[in-house]
């Protein structure tokens, strides 16, 4: 599943035109996140932010599978 956001996520702004902004893909080309910046500060910002735990998350996309919660 690929999963296009148009929110900065630094300043929490729609970013309007994506086509014309700075973006980043984190994911295996197939299954990944496309993530669109204001700017290439806030793109450079973002790639510095270290988390404490890094995680993995794996998601069942079968036709029979049902999410709950």
């Amino acid at each position: 599943m690929h999963i296009r956001t148009t929110t900065d996520p630094i300043t929490l702004h729609e970013v309007s035109d994506p086509e014309h902004h700075p973006c980043l893909y984190e994911g295996d080309g197939k299954n990944g996140l496309e993530i669109y910046f204001e700017n290439e500060e806030n793109k450079r910002l973002y790639m510095e932010m270290e988390t404490e735990d890094h995680k993995i998350v794996q998601g069942n996309d079968t036709d029979d599978y049902v999410a709950e919660g």
